[in-house]
């Protein structure tokens, strides 16, 4: 008995048909960018490569689902995209981790302070943790790329601003900012215990990149100058990374130019 193989008859209109396989060449194509790609990439860089008919949105619709119980995800930060190891197989990885150092209580205060008051200055940050920053720590903040200068503020000595970063989303394993818990989920998981301080309130954290009405771009020359000034002035000191890697000892070197800066 021979047996034959029948020709594939798809179902539907040419227009139902046409858009049908565009979608799925989308698919494809889509995938192959985000695998071969060394950082997420964006919604609009992935719809230049596909045809103009079909929606983004309706192929990451398709891909995500499909790779949410496999190996690796797809995973969103902000408007990009990238495929990340499943977190229940990151035990694998784990030998090809490098040992990393933990973060102090300063430095993981002033992060979250950054996060949830973005955008925020340095003295802005003192005035909230009740204590003077080392530079130690916002420099290693901004090394490991999860905090960013935005801008100057509209004040007089126009401080810089600061704000968080897409690797500072994809290292916490966040959309976006947005979806750090607010003071309902800190009290439900026992972190807080419901009593704030007179006048203290904990914002709604977002970090969009639009510089406020209160914000100037920031002055790449100018910054340099700046920046240089700073290095001179603070030679002197023991400049180490004591006060991210260690206990909050660094606190107690205060700059004698802090007062200046904040006015």
């Amino acid at each position: 008995m021979s047996t034959s193989v029948l020709p594939f008859q798809p179902a539907g209109t040419d227009d139902e048909m046409s858009a049908a396989m565009a979608l799925g060449a989308s698919v494809r194509i889509v995938e192959a960018l985000l695998f071969a790609a060394k950082e997420p990439l964006s919604e609009a860089l992935l719809a230049e490569a596909i045809p103009k008919q079909v929606r983004i949105r309706d192929v990451m619709a398709h891909l995500e689902p499909h790779y949410a119980a496999r190996g690796v995800n797809l995973v969103r930060f902000a408007d990009k995209w990238a495929f990340r190891t499943s977190s229940d197989l990151s035990y694998l990885m784990s030998k090809h981790v490098e040992e990393t150092k933990k973060l102090s209580r300063a430095a993981i205060e002033t992060l979250a302070i950054i996060a949830y008051h973005q955008p925020v200055t340095r003295a802005e940050i003192e005035d909230i943790r009740g204590v003077a920053t080392a530079k130690g720590t916002l420099d290693i903040l901004l090394e490991a790329s999860w905090v960013r200068m935005r801008g100057r503020r509209k004040t007089p000595g126009r401080p810089i601003t600061f704000g968080t970063t897409e690797i500072f989303l994809s290292h916490f394993g966040l959309s976006a900012v947005s979806d750090l818990p607010g003071l309902d989920e800190l009290k439900s998981a026992g972190m807080f215990d419901g009593r704030l301080p007179s006048g203290m309130n904990i914002p709604l954290p977002s970090d969009d990149p639009t510089l406020q009405a209160d914000e100037d771009p920031l002055d790449e020359a100018q910054d340099e100058r700046i920046n240089a000034t700073d290095e001179l002035l603070e030679i002197s000191f023991d400049e180490n990374l004591d006060d991210v890697t260690g206990e909050d000892t660094e606190e107690a070197r205060i700059d004698p130019l802090a007062d200046e800066r904040k006015a």
